[in-house]
């Protein structure tokens, strides 16, 4: 069966002048189509690292990672890549920011000009297509990199914590937005995420990493009942608290190990 994203026994070190360190060690798991799944565990896990592999960033010192049925051998157009910052080029508009990928990957056609569009209507973004960064706010700067992120029309988005340096109204409200949308447009993301309630909000499935090598310690599938919700909702469902301590006890268990 060829799954959306999947990683077989993978095994990443890195080696310096230093020496060589252990960052993950035997992650095998499998992501289907139209699937959200969360990666949570302590600073060091081997989070970032996992999200690397999988957009081609990085090569595996043993085992494999597939996209599409395909090993990963470079960054593909078909793997969408959102981080923290937002990397927006502050000498070009918000218009010219969303189209840089596509002048990269030379798919700069009317027809992807007219996408563009419609995904910043969606945003609620028209209205700022000629402002440059500067003149926004970080959540509206974050719309607009997700917006860059989707016109190249990529199979899989990854999110690197996107939402970690925005105030807690406007990572809410993101959340919904970034749920609802992908939702829309039936895509296929993993997020990394330090914060447990956004990573049952947002997720169909929640793997929890050890640290020091990271491994998977357990992964969790999150109730329908609160998946049918909208993240900000979600949250009042009465088996979401539950789950935000058992994914705790798990992390706690994951310090006490490292």
């Amino acid at each position: 069966m060829n799954h959306t994203v999947a990683l077989y026994d993978v095994t990443q070190v890195y080696v310096t002048e230093r020496g060589a360190s252990l960052a993950i060690e035997n992650i095998t798991f499998a992501v289907e189509a139209g699937e959200f799944v969360t990666l949570v565990g302590p600073s060091g896990c081997g989070k970032t690292t996992i999200l690397s592999l999988i957009a081609g960033l990085l090569q595996p010192t043993v085992g494999k990672v597939e996209v599409n049925g395909s090993a990963v051998a470079k960054p593909s157009t078909k793997v969408g890549y959102m981080l923290q910052q937002d990397y927006l080029f502050p000498w070009r508009t918000i218009w010219q920011n969303v189209l840089v990928g596509l002048e990269l990957n030379g798919g700069l056609t009317n027809e992807k000009r007219k996408y563009a569009e419609h995904l910043l209507g969606e945003m609620g973004l028209l209205e700022t297509r000629d402002r440059l960064p500067a003149q926004l706010s970080g959540g509206m700067r974050q719309r607009v990199a997700l917006v860059r992120t989707l016109v190249t029309e990529p199979d899989i988005l990854l999110l690197d914590e996107p939402f970690s340096a925005l105030d807690y109204q406007t990572k809410l409200q993101l959340e919904d937005l970034v749920a609802e949308t992908l939702r829309a447009h039936r895509k296929t993301a993993l997020l990394v995420t330090h914060d447990i309630a956004e990573a049952i909000a947002m997720s169909d499935r929640v793997i929890v990493l050890d640290r020091n090598p990271g491994r998977i310690r357990t992964e969790l599938a999150v109730p329908e009942e609160i998946r049918a919700q909208t993240p900000f909702r979600s949250r009042e469902q009465p088996g979401f608290h539950p789950l935000v301590e058992h994914i705790w006890r798990e992390l706690e268990a994951s310090e006490d190990r490292g």
